[in-house]
């Protein structure tokens, strides 16, 4: 990415010394709210606007970090958001676990406005990973029944008019 792509601030953290400048020359430069006369300091951890709650719907995925499973979640989560873009899916948590009573765990929970979360996968109990046709599937049935998964539902279907 050459630096005429980078945003403002992305350039500005590449030049020499960036974190030598005093910070009286960085409040200098820092835009002004045209509303007010209350400078905004974009390195002040004071001024920062937290995100919103995680609206829904929303996935989380716990996984054992012992058990070096980061990518393998990582990868599911990018495929869920290939299958299901905002605003289908709101956002996807990712949740390292660490501990005797986590081990081996790979679950993957979906949230759903004020309902408690569902379970729609657990290593454990399934004997295994999750194949993602039937991962989406689950998913798409909680969130949009009867719409199409494309390449992800002809096995299913082919499955069915051979019953």
């Amino acid at each position: 990415m050459s630096s005429s792509q980078e945003c403002v601030e992305c350039r500005q953290d590449n030049v020499d010394a960036p974190h030598q400048q005093p910070a009286e020359a960085k409040a200098e430069q820092a835009p002004q709210n045209a509303t007010s006369d209350v400078v905004v300091d974009p390195l002040n951890p004071a001024t920062f606007i937290p995100p919103a709650p995680l609206t829904t719907p929303s996935i989380t995925i716990e996984f054992c970090d012992r058990c070096r499973w980061q990518h393998r979640a990582t990868w599911v989560s990018t495929e869920l958001m290939l299958t299901f873009p905002t605003p289908t899916i709101r956002g996807i948590t990712m949740l390292p676990l660490n501990s005797e009573e986590t081990g081996g765990r790979f679950r993957v929970w979906l949230t759903i406005s004020e309902r408690p979360p569902i379970l729609i996968w657990d290593r454990k109990v399934e004997g295994g990973f999750p194949e993602l046709r039937i991962l989406k599937q689950r998913i798409r049935d909680h969130i949009q029944p009867g719409k199409s998964l494309g390449h992800s539902d002809k096995k299913q279907e082919t499955q069915e008019t051979q019953a």
